[in-house]
């Protein structure tokens, strides 16, 4: 059974969730997070510090469930670029966020499980490369960063070119997954 103060320490991140994904880190405000929360604005500095340590937490979560739903597979790393696409139309949300913090000037920081689980390790890739099942070509890290960057593409493009959110079809998202998990192939397959 959860305590009274981890009931509110739940409900303040959740509220935190909506409120910095609406409003970014330097938009969002702790009275509005409170209010939302039922909580406090002293109980939410009890718990995280300050508005900047709670958003850094908000991140970590969001990252955290990231990487728990879509464990990195060397062997299909289009599989998960797939994984990752679904998770980003089903909480685009954390999308949001990572674009927040980025303007913002926030580095998230992820703890050694999850940076393990969405970044393998250099070496994995490199004795993959190696052994001929990915592309050579690449450095670790520029890959890795191209796979998120097809996963990510579709909830980071302008709408110019993806249309109004409200206006997106399944048929319409399973084409997108589609086309980016094949471009995920075409990204790691040897010698194309």
């Amino acid at each position: 059974m959860r305590s009274d103060g981890e009931a509110t320490r739940q409900r303040i991140l959740d509220a935190a969730r909506t409120e910095f994904a609406d409003f970014g880190l330097a938009g969002a405000r702790v009275d509005r997070i409170a209010a939302a929360a039922s909580a406090s604005k002293e109980r939410l500095y009890a718990y995280f510090g300050d508005k900047k340590a709670l958003f850094q937490v908000v991140l970590q979560l969001n990252q955290r469930e990231v990487a728990e739903a879509n464990p990195i597979d060397i062997d299909d790393l289009p599989g998960f670029v797939g994984g990752v696409f679904d998770h980003t139309i089903s909480h685009p949300e954390h999308i949001r966020m990572l674009h927040w913090a980025r303007l913002e000037g926030v580095s998230p920081s992820l703890s050694d499980d999850d940076r393990s689980r969405l970044f393998p390790e250099r070496q994995l890739i490199l004795d993959a490369q190696a052994d001929g099942k990915l592309d050579d070509q690449w450095e670790p890290e520029d890959l890795i960063t191209m796979l998120f960057g097809l996963a990510f593409a579709w909830a980071s493009a302008p709408s110019t070119f993806t249309g109004p959110a409200d206006a997106q079809s399944k048929a319409v998202t399973a084409r997108r997954r589609v086309s980016a998990v094949r471009a995920a192939q075409k990204l790691v397959q040897p010698g194309y």
